[in-house]
């Protein structure tokens, strides 16, 4: 009950920051190990206290990771947007994204990952599926849900 409560404040306040659980993360990337060996891995939605960052840095030798880089909004100052040109930059320096990226951005972020051919795991509300951008996507084989 909790929970419904913080998401409903939260997008009447329009926060579409949310945050996802560690547990939850280390049950689903669990699956990827290998794709990760020798890459460099981008959280470009994620600040330094992100629980995606703190996967990647615990487990960053038994990963195989070759790098790992992370970025994220500041709301005092627009530092870190995904859509800025550093935050482009690192993009182009990385194999793979893992990140929850912000939920009124979602089609843009997915647009430009696709745009700059990068593999991905992200998570997403359900109902993105409806959007012809992503739909798109999926019936060209170029998305997977899980």
């Amino acid at each position: 009950m909790n929970m419904n409560k913080n998401l409903h404040n939260a997008k009447k306040e329009k926060n579409d920051e949310f945050y996802t659980q560690l547990i939850d993360i280390e049950n689903e990337l669990k699956h990827y190990k290998d794709h990760f060996r020798g890459k460099t891995v981008l959280c470009n939605c994620d600040l330094p206290h992100s629980n995606f960052v703190k996967y990647f840095q615990d487990n960053f030798q038994e990963l195989g990771l070759k790098n790992l880089l992370h970025s994220g909004y500041n709301k005092e100052n627009g530092d870190g947007d995904f859509r800025s040109a550093e935050c482009i930059e690192l993009l182009k320096q990385a194999d793979i994204v893992v990140t929850n990226p912000p939920f009124s951005l979602f089609r843009e972020y997915v647009n430009q990952l696709v745009e700059h051919d990068k593999k991905f795991i992200i998570i997403g509300n359900q109902n993105a599926i409806t959007y012809k951008e992503i739909f798109k996507l999926i019936k060209e084989n170029k998305l997977i849900l899980l």
